[in-house]
């Protein structure tokens, strides 16, 4: 087994994975996990559906090393100290440098108001959790995936900073600024070993999707896409699982489109 485990592409790497307790965070959580990280399932509010991941993580084969292949950390992407405090735990935990960063916490406002029925405080929050949640964790990542020799820093966007659909002003905006921070941020990383990429989903069915949609306009964004229907998880993870690795190293500032041809 123990051979086995070293044909692992992600093998002896630490990822922590935001926002991972439901939705694309969770899937690319327990996708890096099966190609031999170990994960630091990250949480804001509700412990239980983190839990349900990492315990399905820790029920994969065992790979190398002693100790669980996840675990789960509270905190908020938005606030600084909290950010620094789940690097420290995934340090701790599992005695080795962070290698990964996948930044999936995210906010939409299900209510998708026009620019002008936006209100500031969700404005904020919304500004608050993407790009300032985005800068804070590539940020401590920048820093810290030094000490492992080089990494990965990928950060998930949205398609919609291209479909640019009425209703999605200050998400879509929130998202584009980060667009813009990873490129300058790959090049600011030059003779670190760290790549950073955005991947940037299109409709995708998760919980965060479906919310404040009737069935009339899912069947509509669905037909709007060349394969007539929403994408799934499995649809984004295997670029992610791929841009974490080896192979994804000559890959670096790009925003890539995972959409079906959306836009």
């Amino acid at each position: 087994m123990a051979a086995q485990s070293q044909t692992l592409p992600l093998a002896g790497r630490v990822a922590i994975v935001t926002g991972s307790s439901r939705g694309i965070g969770r899937a690319i959580a327990i996708h890096l996990a099966e190609l031999g990280a170990r994960v630091v399932v990250n949480y804001t509010t509700k412990s239980s559906d983190a839990e349900l991941v990492a315990a399905e993580i820790n029920g994969l084969p065992a790979i190398t090393g002693n100790g669980p292949r996840a675990i789960v950390v509270q905190a908020n992407v938005s606030e600084p100290s909290q950010v620094k405090s789940l690097f420290d735990a995934a340090e701790k935990a599992f005695e080795s440098p962070v290698h990964i960063l996948v930044n999936s916490a995210g906010v939409l406002d299900p209510k998708y108001p026009s620019i002008a029925n936006t209100s500031v405080e969700d404005f904020d929050r919304t500004f608050s959790v993407n790009t300032k949640g985005a800068f804070l964790c590539s940020k401590e990542a920048a820093n810290r995936l030094k000490q492992g020799g080089g990494g990965r820093i990928i950060l998930l966007t949205s398609s919609m900073t291209r479909g640019l659909k009425p209703g999605f002003g200050a998400y879509a905006a929130s998202k584009a600024a980060v667009e813009t921070m990873v490129k300058i941020l790959a090049k600011e990383l030059k003779g670190t070993g760290i790549t950073a990429n955005c991947v940037a989903p299109g409709p995708i069915a998760t919980e965060m999707f479906f919310e404040g949609k009737s069935s009339e306009v899912v069947e509509k964004i669905a037909a709007e896409n060349p394969f007539g229907r929403v994408g799934e998880v499995k649809d984004v993870v295997p670029l992610v699982g791929f841009l974490a690795g080896d192979g994804g190293e000559w890959i670096n500032g790009q925003i890539i489109p995972v959409n079906g041809g959306y836009v």
